[in-house]
């Protein structure tokens, strides 16, 4: 596959790669048409290795963009930004839709890349490829809808508000879903005038490039969506630049302070969704079975690697001993293995050093008197080739109590704590205790008692009975230190648009003069 200037090795050729000595060693960067001028030209670029969570082997090099390079990536975007802003928003969104249609169209293309360069399992894989172009589709048909108000004032004069797109917006993606959040942050981002430079996480490159790759194809002007590869010193050069109007960042909370704190120097619009500790409330009076189902769903997915997901499970103690019984049951029988194989649940670590974190977290729970009642260490398949990846078995927690390390802190990995309580008062003050307040969620029969809970947990999304579903017309975001702004949604629209007054006099100004 090329994509004009940046060699993109082909899904089939990617696997090759992770089991043999290819190496795709030109920059995955894409500027307005091909890659930045040559990235490291002046020296001062650092070279970063991408590696197969699966096999641990090296799929590819790239060199981070320096700030030489986030000065072209802006000046490109902002000459696509005069053009796109004075589009229509029909224009607009029939380029968005020929977008939509050409990721459904290589579904199965990006979804081998993705699997390949997260470890997630294929099947995931394709959810969030779909989840993807739904957003896209989502938006486009929005683009056309943007609309101001007309005020009518006294004396025939009025006044009319004009929503406007901000200008050049940076969109900095996490490494558990890189082509979803890159579809989330970008659609509503064109959809509303803007252009987008999106930086991926620099473990997960790949497929932000093909997404930019279709924008180009379904007719969007060069430099709309431009993709800059790096780490930290990137993401800072894009949010110091003056050139630069928004940022959106998904990711850790540690980083979202510093991004946050460097906006703030320029004043930018700035969007966080940080990190997540989201408890999930089981009573006693719930379908136990459709609980399970939630409780899997809320802490193994994408290898427990998903900021929403509900890792302390509150279980009402009446139904403790059955729901322990069922969940590690099912626990047990999780396929792990090489994430392309349609029957495997759950793939590799995103990376040893995280894959040793995770481990570290399941000790410490340990000595600190939690019991393992299943999983929680290193796991080698049976195939050769998979025998450096990083593999672990899912782990369930028990005996577990609110001040362990693991139930107050973010592990990001397939670890499930389980604590029990009495009362429903008891839950809400319990699960309410945290900084963080991403996700939320409740299994119960009493729907009176369902939304008396979703009221009054701290949390942005509460879900009832069922967990981790992410609709694209539901708005996504965090309350507390998990951030704030959202995403999906219409109410997206309003953070990626400024609102003008205009005043209109029809008659003779006043003055005192």
């Amino acid at each position: 596959m090329e994509i004009l200037g940046t060699r993109l090795i082909s899904p089939c050729l990617l696997r090759a790669a992770s089991t043999g000595a290819f190496q795709l060693k030109e920059p995955l960067n894409y500027r307005h048409g091909g890659r930045v001028q040559p990235a490291g030209g002046d020296g001062d670029s650092r070279v970063e290795k991408v590696h197969e969570p699966a096999t641990g082997r090296v799929i590819c090099d790239f060199v981070c963009s320096n700030q030489k390079e986030v000065d072209l990536a802006v000046q490109s975007a902002k000459e696509a930004y005069r053009y796109w802003s004075k589009l229509s928003g029909l224009e607009r969104g029939r380029i968005l839709l020929e977008a939509a249609r050409l990721i459904r169209e290589q579904r199965e293309d990006i979804a081998i890349v993705e699997s390949i360069n997260t470890g997630k399992p294929i099947t995931e894989s394709r959810v969030d490829v779909d989840t993807a172009w739904q957003a896209v589709e989502y938006y486009a048909g929005i683009a056309g809808t943007l609309a101001g108000q007309h005020i009518q004032l006294s004396g025939g004069s009025f006044a009319y508000t004009r929503r406007e797109p901000l200008g050049v917006c940076v969109g900095i993606g996490a490494w558990n879903y890189p082509f979803q959040i890159a579809c989330w942050k970008s659609a509503p981002a064109l959809a509303c005038g803007n252009a987008m430079i999106f930086k991926p996480s620099p473990l997960t490159p790949l497929t932000a490039v093909m997404l930019a790759e279709i924008y180009t194809q379904a007719g969007a002007p060069k430099g709309l969506f431009n993709v800059l590869q790096g780490a930290v010193e990137t993401g800072n050069f894009l949010c110091k630049h003056r050139g630069v109007a928004k940022v959106s960042f998904t990711g850790s909370v540690p980083t979202g302070i510093k991004i946050m704190e460097t906006a703030a120097k320029n004043v930018k619009h700035v969007t966080l969704e940080l990190g997540g500790k989201s408890p999930l409330v089981i009573f006693s009076d719930c379908d136990l079975e459709n609980a399970v189902r939630g409780a899997m769903l809320a802490n193994f997915l994408s290898q427990g690697e998903v900021c929403s997901n509900g890792t302390r499970v509150f279980v009402q103690k009446d139904v403790m001993s059955k729901f322990v019984e069922k969940v590690v049951a099912k626990t047990k029988a999780i396929k792990v293995g090489d994430p392309l194989f349609e029957d495997t649940q759950m793939g590799g670590l995103i990376s040893r050093p995280h894959l040793d974190r995770v481990l570290s977290y399941v000790k410490q729970a340990e000595e600190q008197g939690a019991t393992v009642l299943c999983g929680g260490d290193r796991f080698v398949p049976n195939d050769p080739k998979l025998k450096d990846g990083y593999f672990m078995k899912p782990c369930i927690l028990g005996n577990c109590n609110d001040e362990m390390t693991c139930v107050k802190e973010e592990i990001f990995g397939p670890v499930m704590s389980v604590l029990a309580f009495d009362t429903e008062e008891e839950a809400i003050e319990r699960a309410n205790n945290t900084d963080l307040g991403l996700a939320a969620g409740v299994f119960t029969r009493d729907l009176t008692r369902a939304h008396r809970m979703a009221a009054a947990l701290e949390a942005g999304t509460c879900f009832i009975n069922n967990y981790n579903v992410s609709p694209i017309e539901i708005p996504f975001g965090g309350y507390k230190m998990s951030g704030f702004g959202k995403e999906n949604g219409t109410v997206t629209i309003e953070y990626y648009t400024q609102l003008k007054s205009v005043y209109v006099e029809m008659g003779d100004p006043e003055c005192s003069f």
